[in-house]
């Protein structure tokens, strides 16, 4: 081992007195960031002064969130990519380099779900989910750790996994299956990552009121008042509180790598279940 990576990163990732953790002159992208968590972190990392690559399969839809960040006094370029086609996730590492002059976070949140049984789903259903939430991560994490190591200044990748990676839930094996794919891919990532200074970690979210979980609430079978009574904090979590999350383990000012961050409100410490 390197003597010189005894005594910690070579750099903190940012500049801005005012946060916490400062991100001025950083790159990030974040997958799937056109709706949803991902937006939401787009956002944070723009107000923070990072140059933001905000992506989405639908480009449109992808340059008008980098759109309305500029608009907001944020630096931000919206790139298109497909995270299960290896290809079209190299293309947008490198516009990243070639826009921003390097790589020094990535955040893989792109992802999907199918709601069925598991008896009945499709096959074509179970690899559409497999393709974008574990293989697209993998993609992901490959070329940003690549350029990472080239680039020799460390970095930053976080995956956004789920509380369900650890959990079995009913009509959800594929969503299930792929998460708890990312939370030990992450683990392999870090580890061969680690003499590059690139640290990898993930953040497991609980039920975060988003978009998708109004559209698929019914059809998963579960209501607020179930989430109410489940999660000791009692409540849904917000976008804003998982930015916070991936906020500080992208800032990069910490002794954690190859971690799976749980910010579920307590619901996997509640051995109890449902309090009745």
């Amino acid at each position: 081992m390197d003597p010189e990576r005894l005594a910690g990163p070579k750099r903190f990732i940012g500049g801005s007195p005012e946060s916490q953790y400062p991100m001025d002159d950083s790159t990030v992208i974040v997958t799937g960031s056109s709706k949803g968590i991902g937006r939401a972190l787009a956002e944070r990392f723009a107000t923070e002064g990072a140059n933001v690559v905000t992506n989405s399969r639908d480009e449109a839809r992808a340059t008008a969130v980098a759109e309305e960040l500029l608009d907001a006094g944020g630096t931000a370029v919206g790139i298109g990519a497909d995270m299960s086609d290896r290809a079209e996730v190299q293309a947008l590492v490198d516009g990243a380099v070639e826009e921003f002059g390097s790589l020094d976070i990535m955040v893989n949140n792109a992802g999907n779900t199918v709601i069925g049984p598991a008896l009945e789903m499709e096959p074509e259903d179970w690899q559409r989910v497999i393709d974008v939430n574990l293989t697209g991560v993998f993609f992901g994490m490959q070329a940003a750790g690549q350029q990472m190591a080239a680039q020799g200044t460390g970095g930053q990748i976080v995956n956004i996994s789920s509380m369900i990676g650890e959990q079995g839930f009913a009509q959800r094996a594929p969503y299930c299956a792929s998460k708890a794919g990312v939370n030990n891919l992450t683990r392999v990532f870090a580890v061969e990552l680690a003499e590059h200074d690139v640290h990898v970690n993930a953040l497991a979210p609980g039920f975060v009121r988003t978009d998708i979980t109004e559209q698929t609430q019914d059809a998963a079978g579960y209501t607020d008042e179930d989430v109410r009574k489940r999660a000791p904090l009692g409540r849904f979590g917000t976008t804003e509180e998982i930015a916070n999350c991936v906020e500080f383990l992208a800032g990069g000012d910490h002794y954690l790598t190859g971690e799976v961050l749980r910010a579920d409100g307590g619901w996997m410490a509640n051995a109890w279940g449902p309090d009745e």
